[in-house]
């Protein structure tokens, strides 16, 4: 089994690897440089090695693994790339298997391996963020490996501590997996929230399913809005750019309200473009991307132009509420972005953003929906936020569960 650990990338620099400072540890615990506990070699084969259908595992510098005949390594293992984005990630990996050249391998550990893994695991790339070699390419040499240097406790207290790393280890990824689960279930109910909104069950508890309340119908956008294509000034003329008018790119388009933007505009570059400035409450689609921008919508909260890429939608609050119709387009995201035309990027466009049929309930109504929305999508909002404080911190807990057993503070050490 293949145990990851990714971490946040760092900086490239020019330095060489410095040894591990030892001071925090117990003094009957030793320190001792990698290549003297374990033999640390590379890969040596290219990618051509690799088969479709081989025996052994075949690990890449990026630890994709493919399959080869041949398994040069053996038995309890770490894999440490060498070369690439991954530079500083480690991995154990007990078996027979195969790498990749620019792929470190430490292998022959004359350790508890599990204990040289989370030790790596917490110390590696924090030791190495600055302290890669390369231009274009980062990687690091032979050399930062076996003179690395890193504690090394009695055998029986090593597996004293990889035992509790792994019990701690283990209810904190049970937490974690928990509150992932209950960040899904969040979404599934925000959607089904939405859902109920635009059937009209939110409000109304008779209704029969497939039918619109009484008083209901379908419109579709270009029925009673006015919808309008943005256009962007030209690039190489100064005199549009930097002035006090705001202007809207489809990267901003991001499911929110818009109370600045980026870029501005001059009075010039308006009069020049065939930009217009919209008023507050107006609803802005991004209609091109492939990402995730395609199909996004966000309110305007302050007056701003936009560029070609997104429609404006310019709503009269007396047949239709600008929140709920913010609302209906992040529920029918998925289905909008699939309308989008286009061999190489599908795109919306003004046709098919007119032809976006939504619910028309009574404007009162309308008023009362947004309410109940609002108030049931702030909970959601909250215990969201609950839920990723509780995920930053339990990350935060397993590199503290990791600092504490490497200065021997994890569990109770007999010199």
């Amino acid at each position: 089994m293949v145990e990851r650990e990714k971490e946040k990338r760092s900086s490239v620099g020019t330095k060489r690897i410095k040894m591990t400072e030892s001071n925090n540890i117990p003094k009957h615990w030793q320190v001792k440089k990698l290549g003297e506990i374990c033999e640390v070699q590379t890969g040596k084969y290219d990618a051509n090695h690799a088969k479709p259908q081989g025996k052994f595992r075949f690990y890449t510098y990026a630890f994709e693994y493919m399959y080869c005949d041949t398994n040069r390594f053996s038995g309890a293992s770490l894999i440490l790339p060498g070369n690439g984005a991954n530079v500083g990630e480690v991995f154990y990996y007990n078996g027979e298997f195969d790498a990749y050249q620019r792929t470190y391998v430490l292998n022959s550990i004359k350790t508890e391996p599990k204990f040289l893994f989370y030790y790596l695991l917490s110390n590696w790339r924090k030791q190495n963020q600055d302290k890669q070699f390369g231009s274009a390419t980062n990687y690091i040499r032979m050399a930062n490996f076996t003179d690395y240097i890193v504690p090394y406790p009695p055998l029986p207290e090593q597996l004293t501590i990889v035992s509790k790393i792994e019990e701690l280890f283990s209810e904190l990824d049970n937490g974690i997996a928990q509150l992932k689960t209950a960040k899904q279930q969040l979404k599934v109910y925000r959607q089904s929230l939405l859902k109920w909104a635009f059937e009209g069950k939110l409000t109304n508890k008779k209704v029969k399913e497939g039918e619109l309340p009484k008083g209901w119908k379908w419109v579709s956008i270009g029925d009673i809005f006015e919808v309008f294509i943005g256009s962007t000034p030209k690039r190489n003329i100064p005199q549009y750019w930097g002035g006090s008018i705001n202007w809207l790119s489809s990267g901003e388009i991001a499911f929110c309200n818009i109370t600045n933007t980026r870029e501005k505009i001059t009075e010039e570059g308006l009069k020049n473009s065939a930009c217009k400035v919209h008023p507050k409450g107006t609803v802005i689609i991004a209609m091109i991307g492939e990402g995730k921008t395609r199909g996004q919508a966000a309110i305007l909260k302050i007056p701003s132009s936009h560029n070609q890429n997104t429609a404006a939608i310019r709503v009269d609050e007396k047949v239709y509420s600008s929140v709920l119709l913010y609302y209906y387009l992040v529920f029918k995201y998925e289905d909008n972005r699939k309308v989008g035309s286009g061999n190489n990027q599908k795109a919306l466009n003004k046709e098919r953003v007119n032809s976006i049929t939504i619910p028309l309930p009574p404007i009162k109504e309308q008023q009362l929906i947004v309410t109940e929305l609002e108030s049931k999508l702030t909970v959601c909002d909250k215990i969201e936020e609950t839920i990723s404080q509780s995920l930053q911190q339990a990350e935060t807990l397993r590199q503290s569960i990791l600092k504490k057993a490497f200065e021997g503070k994890l569990v109770k050490t007999k010199p």
